[in-house]
């Protein structure tokens, strides 16, 4: 059985060009080779920017690039049809296909509606600063491009609890509608975080429940999708998608990979989380991503015993998806804390070598962005090593402020297993470590070409493992490694 591997199949700045879904197509035999065992796609439906929509500006849940709307028939990464080629090109590989999902906004409205609101404070949403008053809201979505097709609903502003624009007097500010109120159960940033951009979808609303709901079981019997990443989940009722998942799993007979975007580094609210969403739901690591990247711009001065201090993989890890660096996280985004180059090979060593948690590689950092080239043949050397080797039981080395490592055992059954992972954010030096007394007597050296020791283990499976300044070096045994970098 293979290492679970997902890569996140997109980056912000890729073109506007519609083919992105061919793209990934045309890759599947590649990722496959690299042992990638799921793809996360990006939000296929119409967005309120057209083609030059991510997929985050929610417009039309059932347009998947198939009706004009939004002066386009495509979305930024193509067609309905090239979509659904595009899951099956990747599911011919063996690969599982997650979608993304964002049920906390609707944008791009056909029509106004007038609507008595109360308008809050932007940085504390408990905050009222006016009396109520009747607004002019974007919120009548009648999808005029799609005629009915697929599903008639129209949404109105009771699918709503609020906006931030009022069209009559060009007035920008939070807008609660009159009689809502906010959903209690979300974050409690700015006081309350339930709402975050656009026409924010009211929970509370059964109508609304129910139509996201009804698209659920819509989508998934079209694309039969193995599993979902669910957007901005700090915002929306912690347990709206308790009922929404059952749903998708009594209809596909079969358990769903799902993980929340839930941005916070505060391990407590990502626990409370976990908890309230009936352990469906398993969450990115961003306080492990926050660790990464205060190490890789601490010129050194970063804790290495700590960097799975008050993490997810430390707490919760059969709930941890960890990550590196992602499309909000990539230099110019609004989430900016992007990894710096010297440290990805440590952070990638990080995640997709050892036995805890589900890694996820990035897009731009696999085939690069406008702005940073790809990683490279650390990145994808990493992948086919997790793909090819057999973990076992793990041995941690954290007993060193700069210098670090660890190690696995492997197993009998495969003839060339066991690993020792050693990295330094400073100075190098060397790390003696056990990999196991099965391997006694093997010869290991660094696939990555880091080092150019040659390491033999003595009876015990011991062996004493160099680092370069700065650097990450993975040892294996010599005859793996040549396998490896053929």
């Amino acid at each position: 059985m293979r290492n679970e591997m997902i890569v996140q199949g997109f980056e912000w700045d890729l073109p506007a060009d519609s083919q992105h879904w061919n793209r990934i197509a045309e890759k599947s035999h590649e990722l496959n080779r690299l042992g990638v065992t799921a793809v996360w796609l990006p939000p296929a439906y119409k967005g309120a920017a057209g083609v030059e929509d991510v997929g985050y500006g929610t417009y039309d849940l059932y347009d998947l690039g198939e009706f004009d709307q939004k002066n386009t028939v495509a979305t930024k990464y193509g067609t309905k049809d090239e979509y659904l080629a595009c899951i099956k090109a990747l599911k011919a590989q063996g690969i599982k296909v997650y979608a993304d999902i964002v049920f906390d906004h609707f944008m791009g409205a056909d029509e106004k509606e007038s609507v008595q609101a109360v308008a809050y404070r932007f940085d504390d949403r408990t905050q009222p600063i006016s009396d109520e008053k009747e607004i002019n809201a974007w919120t009548k979505f009648t999808f005029p491009g799609r005629k009915g097709a697929y599903n008639d609903y129209h949404w109105h502003w009771e699918n709503f609890s609020g906006v931030d624009y009022d069209a009559r007097n060009r007035d920008h500010a939070i807008f609660n509608f009159a009689g809502k109120g906010w959903e209690p159960q979300v974050d409690d940033e700015n006081g309350n975080f339930d709402y975050l951009m656009g026409c924010n979808l009211d929970m509370e609303n059964p109508e609304t429940v129910e139509q996201l709901d009804r698209w659920g079981k819509w989508y998934q019997e079209l694309t039969e999708i193995d599993g979902y990443r669910l957007d901005a989940v700090k915002h929306i009722r912690f347990d709206l998608f308790v009922d929404w998942l059952l749903h998708r799993r009594e209809e596909k007979y079969d358990e769903l990979f799902v993980v929340g975007e839930y941005w916070s580094d505060e391990l407590e609210k990502l626990h409370e989380y976990l908890d309230s969403s009936g352990n469906l739901i398993s969450l990115f690591d961003v306080p492990l991503h926050f660790n990464l990247y205060q190490a890789s711009n601490s010129m050194g001065n970063f804790d290495m015993r700590q960097i799975f201090t008050d993490t997810l993989i430390e707490t919760r890890p059969d709930w941890a998806v960890t990550f590196v660096d992602n499309h909000d996280t990539q230099k110019g985004q609004s989430l900016e804390s992007w990894i710096e180059g010297w440290f990805k090979g440590h952070a990638y060593s990080l995640i997709l070598l050892r036995n805890q948690g589900t890694p996820v590689v990035f897009w731009g950092d696999l085939y690069g962005t406008k702005d940073v080239e790809p990683v490279g043949p650390i990145l994808t050397t990493m992948m086919r090593l997790r793909d090819q080797l057999v973990f076992g039981s793990m041995a941690d080395y954290f007993d060193d402020a700069n210098i670090v490592g660890w190690t696995c055992t492997g197993d009998f059954e495969q003839a060339h297993s066991g690993m020792a992972v050693v990295m330094t954010n400073a100075g190098g030096g060397e790390k003696e470590m056990t990999i196991s007394a099965i391997h006694q007597g093997e010869t290991f050296v660094d696939v990555l070409g880091n080092n150019e020791v040659k390491v033999v283990l003595d009876k015990n499976g011991q062996g004493v493992f160099p680092v370069n300044d700065g650097q990450v070096s993975v040892y294996v045994n010599e005859k793996l490694a040549k396998k490896i970098n053929q």
